[in-house]
């Protein structure tokens, strides 16, 4: 069911861009970078949902967040940015696609679309699905229970999704980057938060992971790597991404200062 539905993602972004450029011209609608962004994305999803993967996961809490990072940190970006919705309508007959259209630029659902991808609230929902995905009584159940372990993975993908959605896409009025570096830092912080607490923890969360590892990595061993897995590498690629866009702040706060045309000077008395 998961390879198929992997192969299904693929052929309907596939199927969206070809309609897309066929239509409007090669790179227009949907730019390259934007396609090869969702290749690489896709590809990370596959290697993240891939068998192996999946049975280490079921051993080793740090094999288990390597999947949740690759799904959160590197394949979520990816797809957010790589102009999805453009192609799930495109990838639609003309019929169903003109009345998708027409649906979505109605007043409920693009007032229930801005409140959802509001900075705020994709910071939010991502915070909320990271921490209670991780408190120990919902963990445990969801190793114990693959249909619950699925609705975690897919919670995760989707507001970390979300978010990414809405730092590249989000309405930041005024602030603009500035507003989404804060976010990126403050999802890089409570991130960082929960790492430290399972690296320095002196038991173990996770009554799944309490046995003896063949790899010569003790229970609690296991959790302080998994937990600096989530503190360090996805702190610093958070970092370079918050860096990456106050950046891009700086540089329209040049242009747009440097194209503003000036004042009339105020008449003399």
């Amino acid at each position: 069911m998961l390879a198929s539905s992997l192969v299904l993602l693929l052929v309907v972004y596939a199927i969206g861009v070809i309609a897309v450029w066929r239509s409007a011209g090669y790179g227009r609608g949907i730019r390259p970078l934007e396609a090869l962004a969702f290749a690489v994305g896709w590809l990370v999803l596959l290697a993240a949902l891939s068998p192996p993967l999946d049975e280490w996961s079921e051993i080793y809490q740090s094999a288990h967040m390597v999947q949740h990072e690759l799904l959160m940190i590197v394949a979520a970006p990816l797809i957010a940015t790589s102009a999805p919705l453009i192609a799930l309508l495109w990838a639609l007959p003309p019929g169903p696609r003109r009345r998708g259209l027409s649906a979505v630029r109605r007043p409920p659902i693009t007032v229930l679309w801005a409140a959802l991808t509001a900075p705020v609230s994709v910071f939010l929902l991502h915070a909320i699905a990271l921490w209670v995905w991780h408190l120990p009584a919902l963990y445990d159940y969801a190793l114990e229970h693959e249909g619950v372990h699925i609705i975690q993975h897919v919670c995760f993908f989707a507001t970390a999704s979300l978010f990414w959605w809405g730092i590249a896409n989000g309405r930041y009025r005024r602030a603009g980057y500035g507003m989404a570096v804060v976010y990126v830092f403050l999802t890089a912080l409570h991130g960082g938060v929960l790492g430290a607490l399972l690296t320095l923890s002196p038991r173990v969360w996770y009554l799944p992971y309490l046995t003896s590892r063949s790899s010569g990595l003790t229970p609690l061993e296991d959790q302080q790597l998994a937990g600096l897995l989530m503190w360090v590498p996805t702190g610093i690629v958070l970092a370079g991404g918050g860096l990456a866009l106050f950046a891009a702040w700086l540089r329209e706060s040049d242009r747009n200062s440097r194209y503003k045309p000036a004042s009339p000077p105020s008449p003399t008395p």
